[in-house]
């Protein structure tokens, strides 16, 4: 089943290129720094996107329920 959101956070990743070289088809390399291919966002349920989640040297690759509401950020404004 399709439906893991895959990115990466650009504040954590050093440009190793790990992810790019173990899923070509979903990361790419941008300015120096690994992205997820536009329209690839949910397959982080796929076996090389794993593996690059996986051995990513700065651990810059998260992978969640993309059903999952995001976080809130602020309480709710209150009468």
């Amino acid at each position: 089943m399709k439906g893991q959101k895959v990115s990466v956070d650009r504040e954590l990743c050093y440009g190793s290129a790990e992810c790019v070289h173990r899923a070509p088809a979903v990361f790419e390399f941008v300015d120096g720094f690994g992205v997820v291919r536009p329209g690839h966002e949910r397959t982080g349920d796929a076996p090389e996107v794993l593996e690059a989640a996986e051995k990513c040297p700065s651990q810059a690759i998260s992978i969640t329920d993309a059903s999952a509401a995001p976080p809130r950020t602020s309480a709710p404004d209150r009468p």
